[in-house]
């Protein structure tokens, strides 16, 4: 059953638009705190009817499906409770579930687009924080900061071999992943003067001065630094192996950003903790590590809680960017006009 139509380069709306929309948000325990901020809320009322319900958990799945299918618009984000599958047969009222992060798998079933279903997510919100948190990363492991700062504290033990210090002028940087965050972080290292080689076979350009490289063999053989933006999914699972980290040279960092299980942790601690590589990590596999990892020890390594994108302490007064997407698009949507970011099958397969 498809309760919307197709318009406008093939993305769903509804050409009459929704005066009054009823919208509905149901979190499995309270609300997220970052997203459902009272400035955020208070705008979404300003848009008709919104019911935030918490412990969504505890309910049963059909009063959930039911209390989805009697609103216009889903609600979704982090500590969200997933749309049922069988709102797909039977969706009600519901047009558009609008995801105000990113990653929508856990929350909204595939089957639901291809039910004709309006998908949206955050888009390009967190492209700019995430390629500044790799940049950092990135200065950070190759001017070896963590070490300098362990000795500067009387760490000696703690710092183990010389600091080791590098450049980006002619240094070959590898980048995996050319989406959004990918091609941000070139913009903002190009003025350094490296040599970028870029792998996405997905990507149908690339950004000026950037190599394009068939295979990973050959990003990782030619590059003494590699950053990950890629997302996960059945093609980048685990792609980083053993055999790719060993093709970089002795001194190589490896900066992920993206997701932790695109690559071989197993592999990569070996690298590092061995002193061949260093590493940059805002993510990893498993996440967060074990307090005893040697990972966590490891002065080659510099890790961060996966939260290298945020951004300022809440501020009252204004929205953050995943906010004022989510409000932009349900106005377009309320108008019948196209919304932004909208999620279709492909899109949502090579998606994180």
């Amino acid at each position: 059953m498809k309760s919307v139509e197709q318009k406008e380069g093939d993305t769903l709306v509804d050409p009459k638009g929704v005066e009054q929309m009823k919208m509905i948000h149901l979190a499995a325990d309270n609300p997220h705190p970052t997203v459902w901020n009272e400035l955020f809320v208070n705008e979404l009322r300003t848009l008709g009817e919104l019911t935030i319900v918490p412990n969504a958990r505890n309910l049963p799945v059909t009063e959930i499906a039911d209390a989805i299918r009697q609103c216009d618009v889903a609600l979704s984000s982090w500590g969200s409770v997933s749309i049922p599958e069988n709102v797909t047969a039977n969706p009600g009222k519901l047009k558009y579930a609008c995801h105000i992060t990113g990653a929508v798998r856990g929350c909204i079933p595939l089957s639901l687009i291809d039910a004709g279903i309006l998908v949206s997510n955050w888009g390009d919100a967190p492209a700019n924080g995430l390629a500044e948190g790799a940049v950092a990363l990135l200065f950070a492991v190759m001017k070896d900061l963590h070490r300098s700062v362990l000795r500067q504290r009387g760490m000696d033990a703690a710092a183990g071999d010389s600091v080791v210090m590098g450049s980006l002028e002619e240094t070959s940087v590898g980048v995996y992943g050319m989406g959004v965050t990918g091609r941000r972080f070139v913009e903002i290292l190009r003025p350094f003067a490296p040599i970028i080689r870029a792998y996405d076979p997905f990507a149908s350009d690339l950004p000026p001065d950037c190599i394009r490289v068939a295979t990973l063999e050959e990003l990782f053989g030619q590059s003494r630094i590699v950053t990950i933006h890629a997302g996960l999914n059945e093609t980048t699972h685990k792609s980083v192996t053993a055999d790719l980290l060993a093709r970089m040279p002795d001194h190589g960092i490896v900066i992920n950003t993206a997701r932790g299980a695109i690559v071989d942790h197993e592999a990569l601690t070996r690298e590092v903790c061995s002193g061949r590589l260093r590493a940059g990590l805002d993510v990893t596999d498993p996440e967060p590590l074990p307090q005893d990892h040697p990972l966590r020890q490891c002065p080659g390594c510099i890790i961060t809680p996966h939260n290298i994108s945020g951004s300022w302490p809440d501020d009252p007064v204004h929205l953050g960017k995943m906010h004022r997407i989510c409000l932009d698009n349900l106005r377009r949507f309320q108008r019948g006009e196209p919304v932004k970011f909208k999620m279709d099958r492909r899109r949502y397969e090579l998606s994180t």
